[in-house]
């Protein structure tokens, strides 16, 4: 046999593999008996759910209070250290009340993990609760005004964390809808606390001090619109869990509390009644975004396809 008949042999043979079908279809994953492929989160809605929008709403709030403060706005600077007060104190209770007993979150305390989210998030509280009730007990008396404006300073630089690092302890779970997005949830968090903060600023502050409350209220509801849009992309078929059911119902709940909210706050802010409906807009747009992401994390947990789709799109992408 020549040279060039053993290549046309060679080639014809290639061409008839190419041209063979596969008698087996591609298997598709189901799993025993459409049971979940992960635990779904053993957390209750309103305990965990509260306690992320409440920690949010505290820690921009002192954020905003210390802004206050020191530019001259002292009524807008402490309604919102009693604000963030309050709520720093509900969200403690409401943690405390998913774990069951007051002694767990003591004991938490026993150990000090900078790996661990939740660690470190007690830690946190339990040095940011104290710098908060001093600058707000200080305000509210008048008393021992260098001691206040230390604990605001403190709750202020504290503030910021306390506000985005929930996002942090769900991203960092194997609940497809939160890690699939651990790099925008924290933005995303950050956004919904920033507005909430807004809100509560344009709640409790006289028409003549919300200025900057108006202006960040605007650019947080523009940014949490962008957050949540871009989170949904980056999680591809995992996203119908943010459209779909009771997380797409508050979802776009709150999109559209957080725009009205913004936008109100923005064009007619200056007058108290609008200035108190948009307010309230933009915390109850705070709530729903948090009450939001927590049901879709649940739906994406039960689901098991949301659990190996993402896995296997991974490995065939590494493969290619």
């Amino acid at each position: 046999m020549t040279a060039q008949e053993r290549s046309t042999g060679s080639g014809a043979r290639r061409r008839g593999r190419r041209g063979e079908q596969l008698m087996v279809p591609k298997a598709e994953f189901d799993s025993y008996y459409g049971r979940p492929v992960i635990k779904p989160p053993s957390w209750a809605a309103r305990d965990i759910a509260g306690y992320f929008f409440l920690g949010g709403l505290a820690g921009a709030g002192s954020v905003f209070a210390a802004a206050a403060q020191y530019t001259g706005r002292p009524r807008t600077g402490t309604a919102l250290k009693v604000s963030s007060l309050a709520a720093v104190s509900l969200s403690a209770a409401a943690l405390i009340h998913d774990l069951g007993r007051p002694a767990r979150f003591a004991n938490m305390l026993r150990v000090f993990k900078p790996t661990s989210p939740m660690s470190m998030g007690t830690w946190l509280l339990s040095a940011y609760g104290p710098a908060t009730g001093a600058a707000a007990a200080c305000a509210v008396t008048g008393r021992l005004p260098r001691a206040g404006a230390l604990a605001t300073g403190t709750a202020a630089v504290l503030g910021p964390v306390v506000a985005t690092y929930t996002a942090v302890l769900a991203a960092d779970t194997a609940v497809p809808a939160w890690h699939g997005v651990h790099r925008e949830l924290p933005y995303l968090f950050t956004a919904s606390a920033t507005a909430a903060a807004a809100g509560m600023a344009l709640v409790v502050a006289p028409v003549h001090e919300n200025t900057p409350a108006r202006c960040a209220a605007g650019l947080a509801a523009l940014a949490d619109t962008a957050a949540m849009k871009i989170a949904q992309r980056r999680l591809g078929p995992v996203a119908e869990t943010y459209r779909q059911g009771r997380a797409g119902t508050l979802l776009r709940t709150a999109q559209a509390l957080t725009l009205v909210g913004g936008a109100g706050a923005t064009v007619l802010g200056r007058s108290r009644p609008a200035a108190i409906a948009s307010g309230l807009a933009l915390l109850a747009g705070s709530a729903c975004t948090r009450f939001g992401v927590f049901a879709a994390g649940v739906a994406s947990a039960e689901d098991p396809r949301y659990t190996v789709g993402p896995q296997r799109e991974r490995l065939e992408g590494r493969a290619r």
